[in-house]
């Protein structure tokens, strides 16, 4: 990939001809959720990752009037039948032409010049190199959370990002939920005072791998899902890549195991904390900053992970509710008074500015799978593809918050402080950090980080 083109090199065989993809642009219109579309306002969306976030952001994008679903692209073969079969029974359902492709390689995917935009839902390390080249390929993008794995990859994307001028949405649902939009603005408008404190439920840091070794399944392509990594302990075991099975077509284990490993993922800090800390830097004004010190648990008698604002604002890793210590939430505190929101769930210190809300199933998951299938934070997606503003939750969001969740990991990990400049985006004066792995790795070959140089 050359890092300053503006799109793909196309190969020298693609076979697009053979596609038949004209008839799935003279169509003169066509009806979604009751609405007519016009040919010249549908939103033409590919996929990159067809696991249960996948097929979790297929049922949100299918909420959305105008959008044409045509191919998706997966490692596991079986994937690929499934998203095959998910595709046409919705386009049956919408008088729509009945065509999906899939592809094993993403590349191959990205040749296409009906796409629009893509939706990435492959695991974390792959995420920026997903995104950097639908971006080059003149696509807007949708990314799973966190953005990156890295911290260089988060810089990474942003650049890509403007160079190609481009719409990018991480996929930070919260940032569209009702209850989480009422808290910023509560905090934003001073409702409780000036907010120094800010307790968020997290979770753990991600553990070694430890994993025993599996054989590969022969409808997945592990070589390939392992992709730029490098972690020479990182091997195949059914719990990272969920089978699925016939003839229900879906996973048998639990979901997405790889994140809780410091070799392929960055724990709970990285799963909740691009949630949570996501919410609170919204609040409290600083998208596109952060703190500038990340103090482990356990120096020096910290009980809780803490980061430091230059500004003197503080932002904890501790239970935001005292009846729910382990569920996930944020706890605002300010000089009048104090906001609790998690999904579902919203109160305030004084009831006359919020009644309390509360749906509740296993600790603060509204519903089974229900949360992440909800449309809006897709329908906003979809829309600033057609206007061309910027998302709800842009690339600058994505990567700071990213950012917060690599250096307070790289603090666990090191067992001390770190100071961070959110302004130059560097370390300060800590060559250990500096060179660590979620600040920067070598790509396994063929395999080049674009827009970047260390």
């Amino acid at each position: 990939m050359d890092t300053e083109s503006k799109k793909l090199t196309r190969r020298e065989f693609m076979g697009l001809s053979a596609l038949g993809l004209t008839s799935l642009t003279i169509l003169p219109g066509w009806i979604v959720n009751g609405v007519r579309t016009a040919p010249s306002d549908r939103v033409v969306v590919g996929y990159i990752g067809l696991g249960r976030q996948g097929v979790n952001n297929f049922h949100s994008l299918t909420q959305c009037p105008g959008v044409q679903i045509v191919a998706g692209c997966d490692v596991d073969s079986i994937k690929r039948e499934r998203f095959v079969k998910l595709a046409t029974e919705w386009q049956r359902a919408g008088r729509m032409v009945e065509r999906c492709d899939t592809y094993e390689f993403y590349e191959d995917l990205l040749e296409r010049d009906d796409i629009d935009a893509m939706v990435i839902s492959t695991p974390d390390h792959w995420h920026a190199l997903n995104t950097i080249h639908s971006l080059q390929a003149r696509k807007d993008v949708y990314c799973e959370k966190p953005l990156t794995y890295t911290i260089s990859e988060s810089l990474a994307v942003t650049r890509a990002v403007r160079n190609n001028h481009r719409v990018l949405q991480v996929g930070s649902q919260q940032r569209s939920s009702k209850e989480f939009q009422t808290a910023i603005k509560m905090v934003r408008e001073g409702a409780i005072g000036y907010v120094g404190e800010i307790r968020a439920r997290i979770g753990e840091p991600p553990a070694p791998f430890d994993l025993p070794e599996e054989p590969v399944p022969n409808n997945l392509n592990f070589n390939q899902w392992l992709g730029p990594m490098t972690s020479p302990v990182v091997h195949y075991n059914s719990k990272m890549c969920p089978p699925i099975a016939y003839p229900e077509l879906e996973e048998k284990g639990d979901w997405a195991v790889w994140r809780y490993y410091r070799e392929t993922g960055n724990g709970f800090t990285g799963d909740w904390g691009a949630h949570h800390f996501d919410i609170a830097q919204a609040a409290i004004g600083m998208d596109g900053l952060g703190p500038v010190e990340f103090i482990p648990a356990g120096y020096n008698g910290t009980q809780w992970a803490t980061m430091k604002y230059a500004n003197g604002q503080v932002m904890k890793e501790q239970p935001y509710r005292e009846d729910r210590p382990n569920a996930k939430g944020i706890h605002f505190e300010g000089t009048t008074g104090w906001i609790k929101v998690a999904r579902g769930y919203i109160e305030c210190s004084d009831p006359t500015l919020i009644a309390r809300t509360e749906q509740t199933i296993s600790g603060n998951k509204v519903g089974v799978g229900t949360y992440e299938t909800s449309s809006p934070h897709m329908q906003n997606f979809i829309d600033s593809v057609r206007s061309r503003k910027e998302p709800i939750a842009p690339v600058e969001a994505g990567c700071s918050t990213g950012i917060i969740c690599c250096l307070l990991n790289i603090a666990y990990e090191l067992g001390r402080p770190v100071q961070w400049d959110p302004v130059t985006l560097s370390f300060i004066d800590d060559p250990e950090a500096q060179n660590h792995r979620l600040y920067w790795y070598e790509y396994r070959n063929p395999h080049v980080l674009p827009y970047w140089k260390r």
